[in-house]
């Protein structure tokens, strides 16, 4: 799983991780975490169904926490990328698991609209924080939102030295921003991918072969997101350079952009993706007070 890239993580990252729920994006961090030095022997994944074949040798896998021996190194880490409904039955059986070891690990969660207090509420005594990647973590290219209140000084250390390899770390003050960043970055990629299907898929209308349609869309979008990452100039500087007045650029730009299509059309599904995401912040919340109902505020 070696990359070149070194021993980075090894001696800065927690002694030991738990990843609990290693799907897409659980394996896309923990890719990068090991291709950047992470010793694999340091990880416990916990997951119904692990995907054996893409772990190394020395990453430990259970199918529960129950499963993880009691004699088993207490976590330093504990990794949340299950599915926010799974929230309230999976938090108990951590839980159960934590406190046989007497440990309080820094809890970084990957869930979708489940707020800081939610998973205070859940994992007491745990610090907290909330992390939004985007699969290009898995290239070192990702784009991540995080919001950590409260995190003492050796935890945020340690968060940063694990998110530095994985792209673009942007700090959220307001917890209720990670709605639009779920939308926007979180999302993004499902939607610019669809985007490149949609361009090839127009290509191939035209005329061109599928295969080439594919590789000629495809490496558009790779090379624009170089120049737009390497050159310094802003998306719009870059169109400009582009759009040549009364050329072909031109015309297509006039139906992408006629009656404000394209501007209404991504609004419409970041406000799809948004709501979205504070729809299953409302479900993990109500499953949650419903599992453990919240002490009564003091009058």
């Amino acid at each position: 799983m070696s990359t070149g890239l070194g021993s980075g993580l090894a001696d800065v990252s927690p002694a030991r991780i738990w990843l609990a729920g290693c799907g897409q994006m659980g394996s896309a961090l923990l890719g990068r975490w090991l291709a950047c030095g992470l010793p694999a022997e340091r990880v416990t994944v916990i997951d119904p169904a692990p995907r054996r074949d893409a772990l190394p040798e020395a990453v430990r896998c259970y199918v529960s926490p129950a499963a993880i021996p009691v004699d088993d190194d207490r976590p330093d880490l504990l990794v949340l990328g299950i599915k926010p409904q799974t929230l309230p039955e999976a938090s108990a059986a951590l839980v159960a698991a934590l406190g046989a070891r007497g440990a309080s690990p820094l809890l970084v969660s990957m869930l979708a609209g489940v707020r800081v207090a939610t998973l205070s509420h859940l994992f007491p005594g745990c610090p907290v924080a909330r992390l939004m990647p985007n699969l290009a973590v898995r290239v070192g290219k990702g784009a991540t939102a995080l919001h950590a209140p409260g995190l003492g000084e050796r935890e945020r250390a340690t968060l940063e030295a694990l998110l530095a390899p994985t792209g673009l770390v942007v700090s959220l003050d307001d917890e209720t921003r990670f709605d639009a960043v779920t939308a926007l970055s979180g999302s993004g990629p499902a939607f610019l991918f669809r985007f490149v299907e949609a361009l090839a898929g127009a290509g191939e209308a035209a005329g061109l072969p599928h295969e080439t349609a594919v590789a000629l869309a495809q490496q558009t979008v790779i090379g624009a997101a170089a120049l737009a990452e390497l050159s310094g100039l802003s998306p719009t500087d870059l169109r400009q350079q582009v759009t040549s007045p009364h050329g072909t650029t031109e015309a297509g730009l006039d139906v992408l952009d006629g009656d404000g299509a394209l501007s209404a059309l991504l609004r419409a599904t970041i406000r799809a993706a948004a709501e979205r995401s504070r729809a299953l912040a409302a479900a993990a919340e109500a499953a949650v007070d419903s599992a453990s109902p919240r002490p009564a505020a003091a009058a």
